[in-house]
């Protein structure tokens, strides 16, 4: 009983710390049309202090579309000046993709199209072109915009890789960096953003760091992310990945080294999420694009899937987010054929799959990728192959996912899941006819 009232007077703490933080929020913001520029400034910096210290809950209540497009408006009205806006409009944007929130976007209206006019002006600018100033819009356009179109991606594009080669090491520098490579992050992996824009460029970047470090673990995600997303649109782009810029292993080495960061046994209600445990999730998603993109066979697979388990593993009960991301990342490994199934017994994969499927919690939505997962690997074995050397494989193969589930005594288990479906929980059906085929024909 004690731990329970403590626990209501800790929720019951942080929600009127929360709500004194809105109601500070609006008075400044509201002040900030009656003051001079300098007191501007100073009422912006305060701003951003508190939007820095804001939970997701409170972030979104607050940045609500009408709020983003009152500041677009101060700016077309000459209320707040652009250097004062962007201030405030960076960091808006940079806190909401560091801290994985749901996107917070202008909507498409006459409004949002408002940073792309500001951007093409200064662009079209013969003399007196404010280069400072365009990377700026185009960071804030990349962090704030409903859609990216093919003119702004080559206006944007090229600045933002060249902000992000300042090989400087100040703390100054090395954050403006951080930024630009994260408003690229930003585009996501359906646009396209032609190789002669970005390629040479990110590439260079990736490599110095490989070899002086000179990034920030965000950073340097972050180049990754923005070449992974490339690979949607351009194949050739997995040979430099994989063998020139070696993207598994690099991946192993960071996540690694966030593994050990993050304190696992954390309860997860606490008011702001610790930068490790955001970038983890911003590494899943990358790998997520990745292995639903790369058609490359590498001998890391087993190492990365591994440090993959290992993480869903220390996840489990604690840290849902990452958990459940785990478990998409599952889904889109188990669907690769240039994953093989052999790989993913070795790391485990297979084991743990079984055991959450048993296991059978409907308050996880973690239990479908799980059952796709299996469902696309019994698909998989399945599938006979005509040379006589794979199809020998394929059996083995099969027979150690078979003594697998015979080993753990998960076979019941399994075969008393086949006429189920689950409607509602998941947003719909999910039927698992690949499993009870699967048992059917073994």
């Amino acid at each position: 009983m004690n731990n329970m009232s403590s626990y209501n007077a800790d929720e019951y703490t942080g929600a009127i710390l929360e709500l004194s933080r809105k109601e500070k929020f609006s008075k400044l913001f509201s002040e900030l049309e009656r003051c001079n520029e300098d007191a501007q400034e100073q009422k912006i910096v305060e701003l951003n202090e508190i939007i820095d210290e804001m939970n997701e809950e409170l972030f979104k209540s607050v940045f609500a579309k009408d709020l983003l497009y009152k500041i677009l408006q101060m700016i077309d009205e000459n209320k707040l000046p652009l250097v004062n806006a962007i201030l405030l409009m960076k960091n808006i944007g940079y806190n909401n993709v560091t801290r994985n929130f749901r996107r917070l976007r202008f909507y498409l209206s006459s409004q949002s199209f408002i940073i792309d006019k500001m951007i093409s002006e200064e662009e079209k600018k013969k003399e007196g072109k404010n280069e400072k100033l365009l990377v700026d819009l185009c960071e804030c356009y990349f962090f704030l915009s409903y859609d990216f179109t093919s003119e702004m991606l080559s206006i944007c594009v090229p600045r933002l890789l060249k902000a992000a080669m300042n090989k400087e090491e100040s703390k100054g520098s090395q954050k403006e960096v951080e930024i630009a490579l994260l408003a690229l992050s930003c585009i996501s992996e359906n646009r396209k953003v032609p190789e002669e824009l970005c390629l040479n460029e990110i590439r260079e970047i990736i490599k110095y760091h490989q070899k002086h470090h000179n990034l920030t673990s965000l950073a340097y995600q972050s180049a990754w992310q923005f070449l992974i997303c490339r690979l949607f649109y351009d194949r050739s782009l997995e040979d430099v990945i994989l063998n020139k810029l070696q993207f598994e292993r690099e991946a192993i080495s960071e996540l690694e080294e966030l593994t050990k960061c993050i304190d696992w046994k954390k309860n997860e209600d606490k008011l702001k999420e610790m930068e490790e445990e955001n970038l983890l999730e911003k590494w899943i998603t990358t790998l997520n694009i990745y292995f639903k993109e790369c058609q490359i066979q590498k001998k890391e697979h087993v190492v990365l899937i591994e440090c993959i388990i290992q993480i869903l593993q220390a996840a489990k009960d604690n840290h849902r987010e990452i958990e459940e991301r785990c478990t998409k990342l599952l889904r889109s490994v188990s669907y690769n054929a240039t994953v093989e199934i052999e790989d993913l017994l070795k790391s485990g994969a297979v084991y743990m799959a079984l055991v959450e499927i048993v296991r059978f919690d409907f308050m996880k939505t973690s239990v479908e990728d799980y059952l796709q997962f299996f469902e696309n690997i019994c698909e998989r074995l399945k599938k006979v192959n005509k040379k006589e050397n794979e199809e020998t494989k394929r059996k083995e193969t099969k027979r150690k996912v078979f003594d697998r589930l015979e080993e753990e005594g998960y076979e019941d288990g399994i075969i008393s899941l086949r006429y189920c479906f689950f409607k509602g929980i998941f947003g719909g059906y999910v039927s698992i006819q690949y499993i009870e085929d699967y048992f059917v024909h073994c």
